[in-house]
């Protein structure tokens, strides 16, 4: 069954699986100490064209809360949108993990913008106060938005003038990268970016993420931090591996392209219908539409999305492309809906 839900219920791509297999025939050192891991490591540092520490882990989840654990006291904060992921989809694990405060703002179309943050830099200095020392972004935004890099960095230089880190929680990176028309280098290496949760779960691989630091006075402290939040696996290879395949041949890069591109198939599809009103033209993988209810209610028994929001008789719905969404599947859905015209 294929469906609109998430890119998370995506298969994994052959060529991350003949990579597995190929990695899985020899005893190796644990926790990284083997030729696969350094190996994955060396062509992440390449990608990003700047010395960074890389750090597997298994889960997004892991990622954004050990990197940044690593860059914060208890007293300290970071500042978010309302809608980031840190803050509403994973269950407090941040503030349970760290003790340290999310200090949220309300988003501009899932962005954060500079204004919102100069809100929370009054208390700076006052001991009555968490203290803000990060800034936390989402790329693709929870919204479906992407930062432009001169948006990353400008939020870069603010935060390093004003004492402050820039993390960025790239679950859907490579989606933004191919939507700007840019590069990792670019977009992250070069702009000031202090640490990357670099998700590739939802590009093709089956789990694992990576913690790219370019911040080297919390780099060191990593190992231990993702040790202590039980993200250091065993068999590290196994996460490895499945990075170098994705990044072989830009195999990223036409992963990311090809779900954008049936994401833009679909909004061409549905845009001119007058009962659909949706949010904004999609600038990734990702659309919000609002509807009838009774339309949601009648795909709902074919196609397979997330209701959102509902308003008296009215709601919103999530879709979202993968990888492996085929056109064919695209179109399915489009004559679904002008069925109901």
């Amino acid at each position: 069954m294929k469906t609109f839900k998430s890119d998370n219920t995506a298969s994994v791509h052959p060529k991350i699986m003949e990579k597995l297999m190929a990695v899985n025939i020899e005893h190796a050192d644990p926790y990284g100490y083997d030729p696969v891991c350094l190996e994955g490591e060396a062509m992440i540092q390449e990608l990003f064209g700047k010395a960074c520490h890389v750090s597997f882990v298994l889960n997004g989840t892991g990622a954004n809360v050990i990197a940044l654990s690593t860059l914060l006291k208890p007293f300290e904060g970071v500042i978010c949108v309302d809608s980031a992921h840190i803050h509403v989809d994973e269950c407090g694990a941040f503030e349970r993990y760290t003790g340290a405060k999310l200090l949220t703002v309300p988003h501009e179309n899932g962005k954060l913008t500079i204004e919102a943050i100069k809100t929370h830099m009054g208390v700076v200095g006052n001991e009555h106060h968490n203290q803000p020392r990060v800034i936390s972004i989402s790329q693709l935004t929870e919204w479906g938005t992407a930062y432009t890099v001169e948006e990353i960095r400008d939020l870069a230089s603010f935060a390093h003038k004003h004492g402050m880190l820039l993390h960025v929680d790239g679950a859907r990176i490579a989606n933004a990268v191919v939507s700007e028309g840019s590069t990792f280098q670019e977009m992250i290496g070069d702009t000031g970016v202090d640490v990357l949760s670099f998700g590739g779960a939802k590009n093709g691989m089956m789990y694992g993420e990576a913690i790219v630091s370019f911040d080297q006075g919390s780099s060191g402290d990593l190992k231990y931090s993702r040790k202590q939040g039980m993200q250091l696996m065993s068999k590290m290879r196994y996460i490895a591996a499945q990075y170098i395949a994705l990044l072989e041949d830009d195999l990223w890069r036409s992963n990311a392209l090809k779900a954008n591109n049936c994401m833009a198939e679909l909004y061409e599809g549905i845009k001119g219908i007058k009962e659909i009103e949706i949010k904004d033209r999609p600038q990734g993988n990702i659309l919000f539409a609002t509807l009838p209810i009774t339309w949601i209610e009648a795909l709902l028994k074919t196609q397979h999305f997330y209701p959102m929001e509902v308003q008296d008789e009215r709601g919103m719905i999530r879709l979202v492309t993968s990888f492996d969404t085929t056109l064919d599947e695209v179109h399915t859905l489009i004559k679904a809906v002008q069925s109901l015209v």
